[in-house]
């Protein structure tokens, strides 16, 4: 993902510690987010009842923290690579033997500095396959093939786990697919894992550079367009989860979320609120380029869970033990209250 700007609600240069940098954007009162309070999350609207009940999710933080290591000890899952391919078997076969009908969307993306096409796929887990009425949890699950937040650029193309970014949110899906079958609601889920959302190789201390980032998200928001007129679903909302498992997450409402879809952030940082999820904050948080941008253009509200002050990101040191379980275990139960409730 990419950060446009920090968000803050003073006129002129803001400075954001990036790396070692300092990385200056001009920021004006027009673009100082909306006024969310903290101490008043909204009480969210369109649940069956009045108020949106809390699950009793049972997911287990240590296996999901389990499930997060074994991606990780399969290396790096750069698009194309075995290691990817390892990775969507992996999961394709524990997707599907918890019960879910898996599609894996296949595709061809040409990046600005490669010679060649790359093969990629999103993988699309779909549960209740047969409602009509659908909602999305998706992450990207591809890993970045040069750490370019490291200081030392020598480093930049050393191999990372990047656990918290990307893999976490497929952690938790896998731990999430053990209570699927329990999980009544009006709506069908498929969770999604968006491919070449960090196929960047030319990039720069900022994120900048002339690289293409969300190839994923992209291409299933194209073919989504594209068969509006012969698939039977429709997607009412979306949540993508991004750094969002770290220890001491901060899950500040990201900027572009709140523009596109204001009712959808009410419902998620509502139900948080309602749950007592301490993690998720009323407040305005950065604007964050990530895969979301992608499924609004296409008509489905989507907001991004994220938590862009992770000191870890795009690092060596985004490692397993930087992930906590009991993050992973808030958000899950967030998520599962929020589509569950949906009326």
């Amino acid at each position: 993902m990419r950060i446009a700007r920090w968000v803050v609600g003073a006129v002129g240069a803001a400075a954001v510690a990036c790396g070692g940098l300092a990385v200056w954007w001009h920021v004006s009162p027009a673009t100082a987010g909306p006024e969310l309070n903290p101490d008043d999350p909204p009480k969210p609207s369109g649940f069956a009842a009045d108020a949106p009940k809390p699950v009793d999710l049972k997911f287990d933080p240590e296996r999901a923290l389990k499930y997060l290591k074994q991606l990780c000890d399969l290396g790096s899952r750069v698009s194309g690579t075995e290691g990817m391919r390892k990775q969507q078997d992996l999961l394709e076969a524990h997707f599907k033997e918890h019960g879910a009908a898996v599609t894996r969307q296949e595709f061809q993306a040409k990046q600005h500095s490669r010679r060649d096409k790359t093969p990629m796929a999103n993988l699309v887990i779909s549960w209740n396959p047969a409602a009509d009425r659908r909602v999305l949890i998706c992450s990207h699950y591809d890993t970045r093939p040069i750490a370019d937040q490291e200081a030392n650029r020598a480093s930049w193309n050393r191999p990372f786990a990047s656990a918290n970014d990307g893999t976490s949110g497929a952690a938790l899906m896998m731990e999430l697919a053990h209570h699927m079958k329990g999980l009544k609601g009006a709506v069908g889920v498929d969770f999604v894992l968006f491919d070449g959302e960090e196929y960047v190789f030319e990039t720069n201390r900022t994120g900048a550079g002339g690289d293409k980032y969300f190839f994923g998200s992209e291409h299933f928001a194209d073919d989504y367009l594209k068969t509006r007129n012969t698939r039977k679903h429709r997607y009412e909302a979306g949540v993508l989860l991004d750094l969002f498992s770290g220890k001491d997450a901060k899950l500040k409402v990201e900027q572009y979320s709140y523009a596109a879809a204001p009712k959808l952030v009410d419902q998620v940082w509502g139900v948080a609120a309602a749950v007592g999820a301490k993690s998720f904050r009323y407040e305005a948080g950065y604007e964050v380029q990530d895969d979301h941008l992608a499924l609004n253009r296409a008509g489905i509200p989507c907001v991004d869970v994220i938590d862009f002050d992770y000191p870890h990101w795009h690092k060596l040191t985004d490692t397993p033990d930087k992930v906590s379980g009991d993050q992973m275990a808030e958000v899950a139960k967030v998520l599962a209250t929020w589509w569950t409730g949906l009326k």
